[in-house]
């Protein structure tokens, strides 16, 4: 059992105080494999007048030493690589080549990524006779999810570190245990009391606690849409600044010069990835159709040949989705879609030979979906791959940008401006050409309902600074 009992604050490893504690379960079995406290609102307020006592002397703290504590945490999660990606996997289900993998090595790349801003120290801008300084936020109230659990955390808390913030964490009730790995690291690295608290417990008790406190200057929030509305209407009472990474209902545009055969299978592991539990998920395949009927049976072919099945397994490529209700949802999700007129080409709600127990899904591609069906609309966060046809580039375009979300998008094609072009016209924070890889010094962010603000490298950085102009004599 992962048993804690103990949040983290002001430095030191202390009691919550109510004795409710969450049970945390085992996706793939079904089982409870721990429990952790569930901190209620005076916790966090304890935490959030932790740092900001801490505020004054870290947020003066020079840029060396905001460079060791980040280098000191990356070098922590190093060294206990194996044991994140093994809680990693039984909290919430992802398959081990991947808890290994990606789960541990992005949130390495980001810390890396700051490192070198820090590095780099720009001279102070000047416009005309005023001097334009960046100065730390405040505290910060980071609130993650529990697809990517450390990740998520890592992505709030070193931009904050580095731009001279204290952070109050509230891990997702769902996977909390590896925050509790992710804190031993950071308080191994020996960073001042109260530079980083943690404060485990339901989003509608200690969430909103976090984002509605009149100490916290910057709430930072990643998940769902609808949750994601809440926070920003509670941050609003205290008017303090509000980053959003939410949902996505991304498109794959597969031009007609593409290389087929590597599109679709490319498309299909981006979609499944993390087992469709990834807010960047390409659900949206779009394909001329000319193409629609070959595109559709390798999509189909592909898919229902991945391993489903125990996490732990390494050839395993689909793990079981976080929750029974997550299980219940997608399948709800598949069978609306179905009503709606889409056709089952692999997979499907109910299916036979998925393992028990566990909150399987079978890997699923649906044909002959319409741009307003909900599975075209909706953000299934499970291995359902939706494919759309299209006439011409316009019509490709006009389907992908209808939707209220906007984060991701994918184009393929033999001809890279073409690509670029395309690419350029689709309203989404990012876009990748002919299955580019993630940058993470680059922005991250959705336009429309997937959020406001941007995640990593120096536009992360900026979310953490206000702007100060100090107009100086000279310039009367």
């Amino acid at each position: 059992m992962h048993d804690r009992d103990q949040l983290y604050i002001g430095g030191q490893w202390v009691g919550a105080s109510t004795g409710a504690r969450t049970p945390v379960e085992n996706p793939a079995t079904g089982q409870v494999i721990g429990h952790v406290p569930e901190a209620a609102a005076a916790d966090v307020g304890r935490a959030v007048a932790a740092a900001r006592a801490a505020f004054d002397g870290w947020s003066a703290t020079d840029r060396m030493a905001r460079a060791a504590a980040l280098a000191a945490l990356r070098d922590g999660l190093i060294a206990r690589r194996d044991d994140l990606a093994k809680v990693i996997t039984a909290e919430m289900g992802a398959p081990a080549r991947l808890a290994g993998g990606l789960q541990v090595n992005l949130p390495v790349q980001v810390l890396e990524g700051y490192l070198r801003l820090l590095a780099d120290q720009p001279e102070p801008e000047r416009i005309d006779g005023s001097l334009i300084l960046r100065e730390p936020v405040g505290v910060v109230g980071a609130i993650t999810p529990w697809n990517y659990p450390v990740h998520q955390a890592v992505a709030k808390i070193a931009p904050a570190l580095a731009a001279g913030c204290p952070v109050v964490l509230k891990p997702s009730e769902l996977a909390p245990l590896s925050a509790y790995l992710l804190t031993e690291i950071i308080e191994a690295a020996g960073l001042p009391p109260g530079v980083f608290n943690l404060v485990p417990g339901l989003g509608p008790v200690a969430g909103e606690a976090l984002a509605s406190h009149p100490e916290v200057d910057l709430v930072s929030f990643t998940g769902s849409t609808r949750a994601g509305r809440r926070v920003a209407a509670v941050a609003a009472e205290t008017v303090k600044r509000v980053a959003l990474e939410l949902g996505g209902k991304s498109a794959n545009l597969l031009l007609p010069d593409a290389d087929l055969a590597v599109a679709v299978k490319v498309g299909v592991a981006n979609c499944y990835l993390n087992t469709g539990q990834t807010c960047t998920a390409l659900s949206r395949m779009l394909v001329h159709t000319s193409q629609y009927d070959e595109a559709v049976d390798r999509a189909a072919s592909y898919a229902a040949g991945l391993p489903v099945g125990d996490p732990t397994d390494p050839k395993t490529r689909l793990g079981p989705l976080v929750s029974a209700s997550q299980r219940e949802r997608v399948r709800e999700l598949i069978r609306a879609g179905v009503a709606a007129g889409a056709r089952v080409a692999t997979g499907g709600p109910e299916l036979d030979g998925l393992p028990e127990p566990g909150y399987y899904v079978a890997p699923t591609v649906l044909a002959e979906v319409s741009p307003d069906n909900p599975v075209a609309q909706e953000e299934v966060f499970g291995p359902v791959l939706s494919i759309l046809a299209y006439r011409d580039e316009a019509d490709a375009v006009r389907i992908a940008n209808h939707s209220r979300y906007g984060l991701t998008g994918g184009v393929w094609s033999a001809d890279p401006d073409r690509a670029l072009a395309v690419a350029r016209r689709l309203r989404a924070g990012q876009v990748d050409i002919n299955g580019a890889g993630f940058n993470p010094l680059a922005p991250f962010g959705g336009y429309r309902q997937s959020g406001i603000g941007r995640e990593h490298g120096p536009y992360g950085l900026a979310e953490y600074l206000e702007l100060k102009a100090v107009q100086l004599p000279e310039a009367r």
